[in-house]
């Protein structure tokens, strides 16, 4: 069964041009190395909520914008494989320098696809 990896950040939109520049180095290297899709979206209709929402998830102020993100895989074993392959590429660690967000507000994790349209 198909795999996903996940994603919600908040970003400064300030740096969303930063952004983007770093989401599309990332679009080349999880492709280049077998990832089946690779979306990057940017929140338009996400309310803040009074007890869960993606902005409180992310702790997003009212400065920063939320990301949603994911990247699919055959299964679980391909996932692990194109991974390695990503974390080894130099491309990926040169355009991590200067994160245009905070990673440690980051929400991420991996997903077994169990119903798909």
């Amino acid at each position: 069964m198909a795999y996903v990896d996940g994603y919600v950040l908040p970003v400064p939109r300030a740096r969303l041009d930063d952004y983007w520049k770093m989401a599309s180095l990332g679009r080349d290297v999880w492709m280049g190395h077998g990832a089946l899709s690779y979306c990057e979206a940017l929140a338009d209709d996400v309310p803040y909520g009074e007890l869960t929402s993606f902005p409180r998830a992310v702790q997003a102020g009212n400065d920063e914008v939320v990301i949603f993100s994911f990247i699919t895989y055959r299964d679980r074993a391909h996932r692990d494989e194109v991974n390695k392959k990503v974390m080894e590429d130099e491309r990926l660690k040169a355009g991590m320098a200067d994160m245009p967000f905070d990673g440690k507000r980051m929400i991420f994790g991996g997903f077994e696809q169990k119903i798909a349209g």
